[in-house]
């Protein structure tokens, strides 16, 4: 990440913050926070399905929660209509989520106003608020999107699969471990199969040397 410049979007992981500040030598990142990570904690406090399931022991389910839930899920149905197009088509399309995204913050605000600190949905309210800034950079670009699921996904392989890797057995075998799930992903990025780039690779490593 050091000789990174451009956009970086994740969740608001403080161990990402150095990259943000104005002293950093090739200037700061712009940050990308994602909006899954964000709905998430309301969504825990307004899941009807999983509260039933607790019965007696269940939570009360949180109105307001519920309804960012509502208001957030309407800037993802904007994403879903505009995949697929020019990042300067949905540049056009964002103007529909900023009028949403702007009656978000303000309904957030006035309904942090009237909360108490030990409310258990002040704190989501307050984890997108402090970093409002973060949270609506995908308005000004097309490129940008809402969450960093894809990355998530992405690494998913790596995170179940760390223990299997704890020993590259050798050299050789350390060095793939290192370059041929960059190689893959790439290849998977172009819609190249990935199988086709093993078996290109196996007949390379078995040809005769000359």
């Amino acid at each position: 990440m050091r000789s990174f410049t451009g956009i970086l979007q994740a969740d608001a992981y403080a161990g990402y913050n150095p990259l943000f500040k104005m002293d950093r030598d090739l200037g700061p990142l712009t940050q990308a926070l994602c909006w899954a990570h964000a709905r998430r904690k309301f969504f825990l406090l307004a899941d009807i399905a999983t509260n039933a399931k607790r019965g007696k022991n269940a939570a009360p389910i949180s109105p307001i929660a519920l309804e960012a839930v509502k208001r957030i899920d309407a800037l993802f149905d904007i994403v879903r209509e505009i995949n697929g197009l020019s990042a300067g088509e949905r540049l056009e399309r964002r103007q529909e989520s900023r009028l949403l995204a702007t009656e978000l913050e303000a309904w957030m605000r006035a309904e942090r106003a009237r909360l108490s600190r030990s409310s258990p949905v002040a704190e989501p309210i307050d984890y997108m608020l402090k970093r409002w800034e973060g949270f609506t950079t995908f308005l000004g670009g097309g490129r940008i999107c809402l969450t960093n699921n894809a990355a998530e996904r992405a690494l998913r392989g790596f995170a179940l699969g760390r223990k299997a890797w704890l020993f590259a057995s050798s050299d050789r075998g350390d060095e793939s471990q290192k370059t041929d799930p960059s190689k893959i992903s790439s290849h998977s990025s172009r819609r190249r199969l990935p199988n086709t780039w093993r078996r290109s690779k196996s007949m390379q490593q078995s040809a005769p040397a000359r």
